[in-house]
């Protein structure tokens, strides 16, 4: 919204300053800082309100160190997520933008599952929540959404590359005289693609119509039947995966933090066809204005961190696990880096594989020798697998810095992957 205000103080009133709401740095970077202030200032006024409304975590004794203590614990802190996100976003993006309104649909969507799985769970004492068929429901039916506006709408385009600008230099590439030379390494034509980016292929990039190529002529017609379902399995993973890893102080919002400063820095590089054509990645146009959005994002989970580390103050709960889990899907599949997301958000598959292991060697083993040795001679300890590493007598805190570490050095990874083919 200040957007508009002050692009028509500048070019009405030719207001001193106004102009300056016209650079995408400028406004990521309010943006963030707002963020983080929101979750700061206001976020301590919910955690006094939630605590006046005794709206607390109750905990189970599953037998951890110190888990017991955090008994009472404000949660639902996933509003001050929101928040956080949500208004910077409205005061500093372009709401027109196509990606910026989907991106909005996309967190409100998920805060609703979350906010009605927590209600459940703290107002109506059912410890089980909202049942997992309807949140999974609700997950699919957000990337049914994201699916159909990926291929249908005619602002989702690329724009493909001539050839490459190995003749220019770094400092070529930030001289603005070299934009329009580095503007001719890409087709003036902009086109409907289901083009992403793929890690460790000399091309860099996988066309999702080759799934559909057996149906001949009619492949890029029916290609939303192989498309659309694959980002309804990418969204409810990443969501569910993040869930899970909100288990511990601060681990969840710490790993999205990193993972959201890469996604930060791969929407404006793809968004910015000087750094686009430099890295030899996909340009998408106007996918840059989405770096507003998910700077907001880093400015949440940095600000939540504040009072959510150890030992924390309150808990997100699903309203903000299952939101931002989501949101980091749902952005990497706009700005086509979808299959980086393996590696980027590894901390999140760790958790998930563990469960599933957990489960599936505990289900073969009861069945073949009984309940009694399926329960003695579990996978792990305890999963997801930092409750593994809880149980073994590691520190909580020392667990969670461990996995931000490793998160730390996935995102380096991932970034990698750009030039590493």
């Amino acid at each position: 919204m200040l957007y508009y205000l002050f692009d028509f103080l500048d070019k009405s009133y030719d207001f001193p300053g106004a102009g300056v709401f016209q650079y995408l740095s400028f406004r990521a970077a309010m943006a963030a800082v707002l963020s983080l202030l929101i979750a700061m200032v206001f976020g301590k006024r919910i955690i006094q309100f939630l605590k006046r409304n005794q709206i607390g975590e109750d905990i189970r004794d599953l037998g951890l160190q110190g888990q017991i203590e955090k008994k009472g614990t404000p949660t639902m802190g996933g509003i001050i997520i929101l928040a956080a996100i949500l208004i910077p976003t409205l005061l500093f993006a372009k709401l027109h933008n196509t990606y910026i309104i989907i991106i909005l649909i996309s967190t409100v969507w998920l805060g609703i599952i979350g906010f009605l799985d927590d209600y459940i769970k703290v107002f109506k004492k059912n410890k089980a929540g909202l049942h997992g068929k309807f949140k999974v429901l609700g997950q699919l039916g957000l990337g049914v959404l994201v699916g159909s506006f990926m291929y249908f709408n005619d602002n989702v385009v690329i724009r493909e590359k001539i050839n490459t600008a190995e003749h220019l230099t770094e400092a070529d590439m930030l001289n603005t005289e070299c934009k329009k030379e580095a503007a001719d390494f890409f087709k003036v034509e902009e086109i409907k693609s289901l083009k992403t980016t793929i890690p460790f292929v000399k091309d860099n990039e996988f066309d999702y119509s080759v799934l559909t190529s057996w149906m001949g002529d009619s492949a890029g017609k029916w290609g939303w039947i192989i498309f659309i379902p694959i980002v309804m399995f990418i969204i409810v993973a990443v969501s569910n995966g993040a869930n899970l890893t909100d288990g511990m102080d601060g681990l969840a919002a710490g790993t999205s933090a990193v993972v959201g400063l890469i996604l930060m820095l791969l929407a404006w590089v793809s968004g910015n066809f000087i750094f686009a054509d430099y890295l030899n990645i996909m340009y998408i146009p106007n996918s840059g204005e989405l770096t507003i959005y998910i700077a907001a994002f880093v400015g949440a989970m940095i600000g939540f961190l504040w009072y959510n580390s150890y030992p924390a103050q309150v808990f997100m709960g699903d309203t903000g696990s299952l939101t931002i889990g989501g949101i980091i899907a749902v952005f990497a599949i706009m700005i086509r880096k979808e299959l980086l997301i393996p590696i980027l958000c590894g901390v999140f598959l760790l958790e998930s594989l563990s469960v599933i292991i957990q489960t599936t060697v505990f289900k073969y083993r009861k069945k073949r020798f009984g309940y009694e040795y399926a329960s003695e001679h579990r996978a792990f300890r305890m999963a997801p697998i930092h409750h593994h590493y809880h149980k073994k007598g590691l520190n909580e805190v020392k667990i969670v810095n461990r996995f931000i570490i490793v998160n730390i050095m996935l995102a380096i990874l991932t970034i990698v992957t750009l030039k590493l083919r």
